[in-house]
């Protein structure tokens, strides 16, 4: 039955969604606030082009010294989202904001495969073949390059990262792949990190893990496809119907709630009608197939390709586990009790195994949520303002704030 449900909201997603025409993109809504913005393309070893969005200074900040680089910061978003995450709470509580007004060279990156990095040197999106990969290759491919190509274009050896959701998925796979990697980060921070999803309670989540227990070949079926896309007429009629006022505003929560899990008293209202036409921003079948593999197994490994084809592509019948122990640079884990999507047992799971943890900070909250960690109201009080205070302290001291 879930099985059929699936296919079937694949198909109709797929057959309705045409090459998304975005209302309005990241740097025109960071424009309407007078902020500096720049886009750039940056091509990755396998031949994507993606695109990045930068917001080089605040214009509060002015009277900082401009001899002198601005130290960077790199904010990376979660599973079929985009740097409209990042930018949506407004100038006051939004991440990439708050870090520009604190000093920072912010640049947001865009993973393969969404609305903003729909393009590859030899494949079309109508393509299957564009479509076949999952985060794994996000962090072998798509990290590399944009952090190769944002310390270039700053002039510096060195960043600040930022991932959420998936965005830490993506740290986590590009340390254990590359560890030469460790040596260009000089503070990571996780929000609401996956990696091991062997206990996921969102309701999607739920639902997609009892199709693939029940249905091995489901990956075979559905692998190289693009998997919740933008669909414009969807976001421009979002955008009215979740209004502030709107008798639809519960419907337009509920979205994100079967996302990643919802609780009314700190999701910002006023943001949802711009939430709707934003999200979601498109990834593919590979990325929820991976983590679903994920749940089943209980590990945190590389794509299952079927024995045959685990023995083609690692030597071995089942898929080999990412090695944690290379993750050596300084990471601190931000997680909170209410998260169905990065719940507790499965963040400490993963900050058993980091052999350099530096902090462990459980929100305040017993009723924050996944995406509370972007688009709550108190998000800056509780957790923006903590990282800010990190990264300035590095900056002074060249060490770790204890």
């Amino acid at each position: 039955m879930y099985f059929i449900l699936l296919i079937i909201l694949q198909i109709i997603t797929t057959s309705i969604a045409e090459e998304p025409n975005i209302l309005i993109s990241t740097p025109q809504r960071i424009a309407s606030f007078n902020y500096p913005v720049e886009s750039h393309e940056v091509k990755t070893a396998d031949n994507y082009l993606l695109t990045m969005f930068r917001i080089p200074y605040s214009p509060k900040n002015l009277h900082l010294n401009d001899s002198k680089p601005r130290p960077v910061f790199l904010i990376q978003h979660g599973m079929s989202t985009s740097t409209d995450s990042f930018i949506l709470n407004g100038p006051d509580n939004a991440l990439a904001y708050v870090l520009a007004d604190a000093g920072y060279d912010v640049w947001m990156g865009n993973h393969r495969g969404n609305v903003y990095s729909r393009k590859h040197i030899k494949l079309s999106p109508d393509e299957s073949d564009f479509w076949k990969f999952s985060w794994h290759e996000l962090g072998i491919f798509d990290m590399p390059a944009m952090i190769d190509y944002v310390l270039g274009k700053t002039n510096q050896d060195q960043l600040h990262f930022i991932g959420h959701s998936q965005g830490a998925t993506v740290f986590f796979v590009l340390l254990s792949e590359l560890p030469k990697y460790n040596a260009k980060f000089k503070t990571s921070f996780m929000l609401a990190p996956i990696a091991f999803v062997g206990h996921i309670k969102s309701p999607i989540g739920f639902i997609a893990s009892s199709v693939l227990h029940q249905s091995p070949i489901l990956s075979h079926l559905l692998e190289g496809l693009e998997f919740l896309p933008m669909i414009e007429p969807v976001s421009m009629l979002g955008s009215e119907l979740c209004a502030v006022g709107s008798w639809f505003q519960w419907v337009c929560a509920g979205l994100l709630f079967i996302l990643g899990g919802w609780d009314s008293e700190h999701l910002n209202y006023t943001l949802l009608p711009q939430a709707i036409e934003t999200h979601p921003a498109g990834c593919s079948t590979g990325q929820a197939i991976h983590y679903l593999q994920e749940h089943k197994s209980g590990y945190f490994r590389k794509f299952d390709h079927g024995k045959q084809n685990n023995l083609r592509f690692y030597g071995q019948i089942t898929p080999p586990d990412y090695n944690i122990s290379n993750i050596i640079t300084p990471v601190r884990v931000y997680y909170s009790d209410n998260d169905k999507m990065a719940p507790v047992v499965d963040v400490k799971k993963i900050e058993k195994l980091l052999p350099n943890l530096v902090e462990s900070y459980n929100v305040p909250v017993k009723t924050w949520t996944h995406v509370d960690f972007v688009f709550a109201l108190e998000v800056k009080e509780l957790i923006y303002d903590k990282i800010i205070e990190t990264a300035n302290y590095y900056e002074k001291t060249g060490q770790q704030l204890k």
